[in-house]
């Protein structure tokens, strides 16, 4: 029977985790970029017309 166990110092777990949370916080970003431009495509707007609205 083997008792070995895994151990994960705390500068390495700290690493883990600081890797995680940059991976789904990037993962957000990514994803919100590409639903902006895919919203973009079906609500155009005529940049002249808002141009001339605004003043």
């Amino acid at each position: 029977m083997d008792n070995s166990f895994l151990y994960i110092d705390p500068g390495s777990g700290s690493y883990l985790v600081q890797m995680i949370v940059a991976a789904v916080l990037s993962g957000l970003f990514f994803f919100k970029d590409i639903w902006q431009r895919v919203k973009s495509i079906f609500t155009k707007k005529d940049s002249k017309n808002e141009n001339e609205s605004d003043q």
